[in-house]
């Protein structure tokens, strides 16, 4: 009776498996036929779409015939999504007449609402997506929903409304930089400047601001801004940076010093340059080598034959080069009171050519 029982209990537990994995298996053919059927109906969708975007950037929205599958296909969600997403992959591609075609589809579907929708996901990426295809499509009538992302903690996100506020804006776009606490990557400060065509007149109090930001980034990227746009007014403020607690941002200090060519420039570095950390003594090298300013020659002479670090030695070499000084190096290259070190460190500066 017990070993009767206990084989109908495995026999049962065997169909309740054997269901349980055919149950899998269907589980999957379904998930897999369902995800091939999208595949098919993405590619198909595709070709759509790329042939109708090519027809208006070719012929113009008023000269071309619109598909009947297209029109049946629009309705789809799926579809919307797709062509919003082509659209604003293809704007980056033109520009002019072929911009506005395509800004001209984009309100004839009401995409708008698509890229809107997004902007209420929780998805991060759809959200960044979103900021993207609205600014694409400059529906500037998005800001006020793009705005508050500005403080969003997801940097994907963020860095889109900074970069969309300042494409709509243009400079008014940057005053974020007063508030913000996280990091502004160097891509994303390259974004922001190619953004900027011009600043106003009376900007220089705001500037100053982001000057003293406690951001380090913010301070890092007003220098670049100020390179730039040649702010000489700003060349005080400037020079202050030279005490900032950051090296990096005093090796763009020092750089934005050199492009705003004050005569009086290479003067202070070299004042200054004893004071400064090993970094930014080789940034003031470097300068002096693009300078070519020959009254810093002597100053160069002696880091060269007194300086114990052979990278300071090396930039002083080129900087040398760069001053049309190849006669005193290969002089004193010749010196067997030289140490061997900088008698290679001339040799290879004179002969990479450096300058």
């Amino acid at each position: 009776m017990f070993l009767t029982t206990s084989v109908h209990f495995l026999f049962l537990l065997f169909l309740g498996m054997l269901s349980l994995v055919l149950l899998l298996i269907l589980a999957v053919l379904i998930y897999s036929f369902y995800q091939y059927r999208e595949t098919v109906h993405t590619s198909r969708w595709s070709e759509m779409i790329n042939k109708r975007i090519s027809e208006v950037i070719v012929y113009g929205e008023n000269t071309t015939s619109v598909d009947q599958n297209f029109s049946e296909a629009s309705g789809n969600s799926l579809f919307r999504n797709l062509f919003l997403q082509k659209l604003a992959e293809s704007e980056k591609k033109f520009s002019g007449t072929a911009q506005d075609e395509l800004k001209t589809l984009f309100h004839e579907y009401g995409l708008q609402e698509e890229a809107m929708k997004k902007l209420n996901q929780k998805k991060e990426y759809l959200i960044a997506g979103g900021i993207q295809e609205l600014t694409a499509m400059n529906v500037q009538d998005a800001l006020p929903k793009i705005s508050p992302f500005l403080t969003h903690p997801s940097a994907q996100v963020y860095q889109e409304a900074q970069y969309t506020m300042v494409n709509f804006k243009g400079f008014e776009g940057l005053y974020f930089l007063s508030s913000i606490s996280t990091k502004i990557s160097e891509w994303q400060q390259l974004r922001l400047l190619i953004s900027i065509t011009s600043i106003p007149e009376n900007s220089n109090e705001i500037i100053e601001e982001w000057l003293e930001s406690s951001n380090n980034s913010v301070v890092i990227f007003t220098l670049k801004l100020v390179r730039k746009f040649q702010i000489l007014s700003l060349y005080p403020i400037l020079i202050k940076l030279l005490d900032h607690s950051s090296a990096e941002v005093r090796i763009q200090a020092v750089q934005t010093l050199l492009s705003l060519e004050n005569s009086s420039t290479i003067t202070f570095l070299m004042e200054v340059y004893p004071h400064q950390p090993l970094e930014v003594q080789k940034e003031i090298l470097k300068v002096m080598k693009k300078s070519k300013d020959q009254c810093c020659a002597d100053f160069l002479k002696d880091q060269l034959l007194n300086n114990s670090d052979p990278a300071i030695k090396v930039y002083a070499a080129e900087a040398l080069c760069s001053l049309g000084k190849q006669e005193y190096l290969i002089k004193i290259s010749g010196d067997k009171a030289l140490a061997e070190e900088s008698v290679q460190i001339i040799k290879y500066a004179l002969q990479e050519k450096i300058c």
